[in-house]
């Protein structure tokens, strides 16, 4: 009976490392892609205008949002929650961070896929690495980021440990330099 109960956090640990890897690769691929782009910014934001109410929508709030936020901060946040999950890092607070990251992207995949995959034929999600390794279409990309927020949330259940405990490996790393 004890020997079941000690299989149980490393099993959790195993599927939360390989989750953490998942979403935290990709979201350093995409974001490290797009900030390479050099401050470009994809073509389908113009759904903002719908979705930001009008009093908000001042011309100082556009620019920052077109020129800063969506270019270098989005990006930049990918790939700090990227590298933070990948390292293992508060693994919990990282795929909460997650959530709302994915059902943005799934908004944005939700409107070019409502505009016609005409207008939008690709999504822009990986910045330049969409050069070499080709683009995903509006509803692809959408099944990758469902894919995500379910990792997100399994990182949530499954992680072992307190809200705030990182991977076992980097506790093992910690304990290991105490003594």
């Amino acid at each position: 009976m004890d020997y079941e109960y000690d299989k149980q956090p490393l099993v959790r640990s195993v599927i939360s490392i390989i989750a953490c890897l998942l979403v935290g690769l990709t979201l350093i691929f995409a974001g490290g892609g797009k900030l390479a782009n050099l401050g470009q910014i994809p073509g389908q934001t113009e759904f903002l205008d719908r979705i930001i109410p009008d009093f908000l929508m001042t011309p100082e709030f556009a620019r920052f949002i077109g020129l800063t936020f969506i270019p270098w901060i989005l990006p930049a946040g990918e790939v700090l929650l990227g590298l933070l999950l990948v390292i293992g890092i508060w693994p919990r607070l990282m795929a909460i961070l997650v959530l709302p990251l994915t059902l943005g992207f799934m908004a944005n995949n939700s409107y070019m896929i409502s505009q016609g995959l005409e207008k939008y034929p690709q999504c822009e999600c990986f910045g330049i690495w969409e050069v070499w390794l080709g683009g995903l279409t509006p509803i692809q990309s959408m099944y990758y980021d469902v894919a995500l927020f379910i990792l997100a949330i399994i990182i949530i259940i499954v992680h072992p440990g307190s809200f705030f405990s990182h991977q076992v490996w980097i506790n093992k790393l910690l304990s290991r330099d105490k003594s």
